[in-house]
């Protein structure tokens, strides 16, 4: 089939002008992930610095801070960080998990959560601690650890027994104001 130049260039700025409508919408989307990013470049104070979790910790849930409210974790004793989380409405148990890009939740966790997967679902793979292993993407609807809320988070789901406890990576970390490890206690304000 063959369009006239004036056809060719009239498609070209439509779909042009999709481009632009789906990058405004992208970063409408993924604003706060975008700002926290920004902020980063430019040395504005909102640190990540330690490592990844593993056993019991303390949480504790603070004060009202100046933007919002902070909860401070206490390292277990093999250094990692634990808290329990409440995923649209139900408990679940996390590690905190700076290396990893999202939330991670086991197959079980995501089902106690409501989030109900086929075999389809899982059409992506992911680079895991235990090898390749296939994810099903999905968005929880709000996440929280202590009055801590994060609303949209973007997750995925492990295929059954391929993940030991759910891991709070970064889609929900980088939507805080401040994340900070220091002295055995990890300090997380919204």
């Amino acid at each position: 089939m063959s369009y006239s130049s004036g056809t060719r260039t009239l498609l070209g700025e439509i779909a042009g002008w999709g481009m632009t409508m789906c990058l405004i919408a992208g970063a409408v989307i993924n604003y706060d992930e975008l700002r926290h990013a920004a902020g980063l470049m430019m040395g504005i104070p909102s640190t990540l610095d330690g490592s990844s979790s593993d056993a019991d910790a303390a949480m504790q849930v603070g004060e009202p801070s100046r933007r919002g409210y902070s909860v401070e974790l206490d390292a277990s004793e093999n250094g990692h960080y634990h808290a329990d989380a409440d995923i649209n409405g139900r408990p679940v148990h996390v590690m905190v998990d700076t290396g990893a890009t999202m939330v991670a939740l086991t197959y079980e966790d995501a089902e106690s959560a409501g989030i109900f997967l086929k075999e389809s679902d899982f059409s992506q793979k992911a680079s895991t601690a235990n090898g390749m292993s296939r994810i099903a993407p999905v968005t929880i609807d709000r996440l929280s650890i202590g009055d801590i809320t994060v609303r949209n988070v973007r997750a995925a789901v492990a295929e059954r027994g391929r993940l030991q406890v759910t891991l709070l990576g970064m889609s929900f970390l980088s939507r805080l104001e401040r994340v900070d490890m220091r002295s055995g206690k990890l300090l997380l304000q919204d």
